[in-house]
């Protein structure tokens, strides 16, 4: 059947539109001159269509496109266009166009109509680096591996390639693999203040990070990872880096119960400069609260068993060290209400640790710490120069007590009515809070326990309660007694009570505190206020109210004061905390649409306690309907050295299948 004039043709769920075509009603083959044609979400167009199997057809000199515009913003003008529908299309002397602008071209492209596949292009300004390319092409293994490819070349650096692979199966389990390799030509170069040393010019990274569900009560997690130096993450995967710099190296099994979890661990050292807690094994059994044979009385506890190793840095001076230990803790509780409003929880404890070593005080010489709030009876390390000496094993028992205390008061004002700050009504709620906690410890010189789960210097409050408190080899008397209240405001909006207002404050008595050697803690006081959807308002602050001690303030502001423009203001204020630096860093950052097609962003780190600006991020943002480009740069000041960085963006949005995806940004290379 031949038709002549403005020709559609449906066949199934396909549409092709035509000036003329020659359509076999028995084979289904279709012929067509000036046709086009689409199949969600894509679409194509072409001097001549042709059949050439069922669901596929060839198209020459054809456009492919997912804009679905008459004039689209982007499209790939090919020679030839194979297509083989919810499969693939294969082009052949290929350039994709943004507008009427060619910006790239192939003698081959295989583009996957499968959601894993991608190809990726993104050329990228650091100063670490030099002027850069990064590429990769994302593609299915099978129906339920993904592979990603990445070839990457730094004028500064050399060559890099790696894969990366996500493996998904049974019981809806995944594992991903990521490796990448380099032979770096400048290995020491490095944007920061602190010198390298003995970094190798071939660097990698390998990991594994898996699940498996055996069942629906037994899973397995798998986090590893060997680095070739500890800068290589920091160097190229800086995103990551941020998170987490320093990966861990564990296999754990674990059986999940209403009652209990049972844990099985395996912790090790794959990188020698990094100072890992080894556990080879250990074996974990955490029994969660539940009322005892259904009675009023609560019952809760963990048990473990673990062969415990400290490995220093290779290098480092100090001398490793280790030990099996076997602790178990029960608790009892009785919550109730007294009065029909007063609630009283008072707890018992008791925990028992077994360690196969201790230090021998008498023949090992320690320099004891000289900060003044770090307990005198964590001792440093031992060292090659000054080796340890071990003494016999030892028990040691820690009896603990105390009770909590609450009640709430609350008071209503119905006329309270405001649409400006979003006020539909008014609750005040205020509860009063006491928790006062007593810890005997009896057995040896608790400055002869090994150290493992040990103090680490922080600037929030600690845990009084267990096994809250989890730093279990650090354990000495203490008899500390918590006093707060807690504040809300409460109102009513879309048809539910919302927290218009909270402020929860409290401070620490302390009668004998190892790990605060001060009559009272600062008082601590956590201020949230939302008083609108688009308006957000936090400071969570510490000050030496009744006693020496250090200012903390951390203050967050979220604001969209118009559709078009949001805004983060952001302050953290620290001083006089012998464990860390003074500092006054403030963030500030926007993000504006002037219309539906612009739009710019900034961001600013600036630490007032050095007068250096320490990060400085600026973007400008092109929307072209189905891509969003962007163009920014980046100035970090890592201590005096700066380091530069160019971003440049085209997304496209509208495919997600296919992506020519010009993006870089340091903080997020690779992901």
């Amino acid at each position: 059947m031949e038709l002549r004039g403005h020709v559609r043709i449906y066949r199934d769920t396909s549409l092709y539109i035509a000036d003329s075509g020659i359509y076999n009603t028995e084979t289904k083959r279709i012929r067509a001159v000036t046709a086009r044609t689409e199949s969600q979400p894509y679409f194509l167009s072409g001097k001549q269509v042709t059949s050439i199997s069922d669901n596929a057809y060839l198209i020459k000199d054809g456009n492919f496109t997912t804009d679905d515009s008459p004039k689209p913003d982007f499209h790939l003008h090919a020679r030839t266009i194979r297509v083989y529908e919810n499969d693939r299309v294969i082009f052949q002397y290929v350039t994709a166009y943004v507008g009427k602008v060619p910006i790239f071209w192939w003698p081959y492209l295989y583009q996957s109509l499968n959601e894993a596949f991608s190809f990726t292009v993104s050329p990228a300004y650091l100063s670490s680096w030099g002027p850069s390319l990064l590429t990769q092409v994302t593609f299915p293994i099978t129906a339920h591996i993904r592979g990603r490819l990445r070839l990457d070349y730094r004028q500064r650096r050399g060559v890099a390639v790696g894969f990366d692979s996500t493996i998904d199966y049974f019981n809806d389990s995944q594992a991903r693999i990521k490796t990448y390799y380099l032979q770096d030509q400048n290995p020491l170069l490095n944007e920061t203040a602190i010198p390298r040393k003995d970094v190798p010019t071939g660097r990698y990274r390998l990991s594994l990070a898996d699940t498996t569900n055996f069942t629906d009560d037994i899973y397995g997690i798998t986090n590893l990872t060997k680095l070739s130096d500890p800068y290589v993450m920091q160097d190229f995967f800086q995103g990551e880096f941020r998170i987490d710099p320093v990966p861990d190296n564990v296999l754990a099994v674990a059986k999940t119960d209403p009652f209990y979890t049972l844990t099985a661990i395996e912790r090790f050292q794959a990188n020698e400069f990094f100072t890992t807690t080894e556990r080879s094994p250990e074996v974990v059994l955490d029994i969660k609260r539940h009322g005892l044979f259904g009675g009023p009385i609560f019952y809760e506890g963990e048990t473990g068993l673990a062969n415990l190793r400290l490995q220093f840095p290779q290098d480092s001076g100090f001398e490793n060290y280790g030990t099996y230990r076997f602790d178990t803790f029960h608790q009892l509780t009785y919550p109730n209400t007294y009065f029909g409003w007063l609630s009283i929880v008072p707890r018992v404890g008791y925990r028992g640790t077994y360690y196969g070593k201790t230090w021998d005080l008498g023949s090992t010489m320690f320099i004891p710490p000289s900060n003044p709030l770090e307990p005198n009876f964590i001792l440093p390390p031992p060292t090659l120069a000054n080796p340890v000496k071990f003494d016999g094993d030892t028990f040691r028992s820690v009896f603990d007590t105390g009770a909590e205390a609450s009640f709430k008061i609350s008071r209503k004002w119905e006329d309270v009515q405001s649409r400006a700050v979003g006020l539909d009504g008014l609750m005040h709620v205020i509860q009063p809070f006491t928790n006062f906690s007593y810890v005997k410890e009896d057995g040896p010189n608790p400055t002869a326990v090994l150290g493992f789960d040990r103090f680490q210097p922080s600037t929030q409050p600690r845990a009084i309660d267990f096994p809250q408190f989890t730093s279990i080899d650090s354990i000495a008397d203490w008899t500390v007694w918590r006093v707060g209240v807690r504040n809300r405001l409460e109102t009513r909006r879309d048809d539910a009570t919302i927290t218009w207002l909270e402020l929860d404050s409290f401070v620490d008595v302390n009668f004998e505190n190892p790990y605060e050697p001060t009559d009272y803690s600062n008082l601590v006081n956590n201020l949230r206020f939302t008083p609108l959807p688009w308006m957000s308002f936090q400071i969570n602050s510490q000050v030496p109210a009744f006693d020496k001690g250090f200012t903390e303030v951390d203050t967050i502001a979220n604001v969209q004061p118009i559709a078009n423009l949001q805004l983060t203001v952001a302050h953290r204020y620290l001083n006089g905390n012998p464990f860390f630096d003074n500092s006054s860093l403030f963030v500030v950052g926007g993000y504006y649409r002037i219309d539906d097609n612009w739009a710019v962003g900034v961001q600013e780190q600036y630490e007032g306690a050095t007068g250096v600006l320490e990060q400085q991020r600026y973007s400008i943002y092109r929307d072209l309907s189905s891509w969003v480009a962007s163009f920014g740069g980046v100035i970090r000041d890592n201590s005096g050295s700066k380091e530069y960085g160019v971003i440049f963006t085209i997304t496209l949005k509208a495919f997600p299948k296919f992506g020519f995806d010009l993006n870089f940004d340091p903080s997020s290379e690779g992901e």
